[in-house]
């Protein structure tokens, strides 16, 4: 590599290390935009799915009153006919059989009213629950909506970033040596979007473990690209 200036080709590299650097973010980001999405709908579907379970809790309990209640209409409409008919009765064993009768119908009359009572107590409860929740999932699915096409417009934002950046990229990388390129692009796909990193107190910046003093001598002298021993990334010492 003689013939080019290491020190200048790391000076390129600093500047395409910070965009490649916002690159990486602003991708992150774009890419957690559906995830976000995806999980705020998904909370909301679960909403919506309780609120039909409590709906169809109400529907049953709606379906058992007026079953009760028709029960107790034939109940009552017997009650009357066999009181009707006492005025028939010519012996006093079939009027006492026909009391009894009368008396078993009323009792049932009277399960079947508290019975009646007891679905309407819960109804009124489901009524309240559902009706709350309803109202609630009417907002959350407004803002559920306003949040989402916040995201939205902010992937078209990342987007147009995205854009400008990977355009000053191109404009830095021409001039980068491509063999010192192809081994920074190589590391940077590796290692998350940091492939050039600076020596501090003889400490890798990237994974901050001991750089030996001889390597940052060779860092100095702008020989070669040197790299960190233990995660690979390209060594570079700031100008003091």
């Amino acid at each position: 590599m003689a013939e080019i200036s290491i020190k200048e080709q790391l000076s390129y590299l600093v500047e395409l290390q910070e965009i490649d650097l916002q690159i990486y973010n602003q991708k992150n980001r774009f890419d957690d935009i559906p995830l976000q999405i995806d999980k705020k709908t998904k909370e909301f579907e679960s909403r919506k799915s309780s609120l039909k379970a409590l709906d169809d809790k109400k529907n049953q309990l709606l379906v058992q009153k007026k079953d009760a209640e028709l029960e107790l209409a034939s109940k009552e409409e017997n009650i009357t006919k066999l009181q009707n008919q006492l005025f028939q009765i010519k012996t006093n064993k079939e009027y006492t059989a026909m009391l009894k009768e009368i008396e078993g119908g009323k009792a049932d009359k009277s399960h079947i009213e508290d019975k009646i009572l007891t679905v309407m107590l819960q109804l009124d409860g489901f009524i309240v629950e559902v009706q709350k929740e309803k109202e609630n999932l009417a907002q959350e699915e407004k803002k559920l909506a306003a949040e989402n096409a916040k995201l939205k417009d902010e992937q078209k934002v990342i987007e147009e970033a995205l854009l400008s950046l990977n355009n000053k990229r191109g404009q830095i990388s021409v001039k980068v040596d491509a063999k010192i390129l192809k081994i920074y692009d190589r590391i940077l796909k590796n290692k998350e979007g940091l492939a050039l990193v600076k020596v501090e107190n003889f400490a890798c910046q990237g994974c901050f473990m001991n750089v030996p003093p001889q390597v940052v001598n060779e860092i100095r002298m702008h020989e070669r690209i040197v790299t960190c021993e233990m995660c690979s990334r390209i060594l570079y010492e700031e100008a003091q």
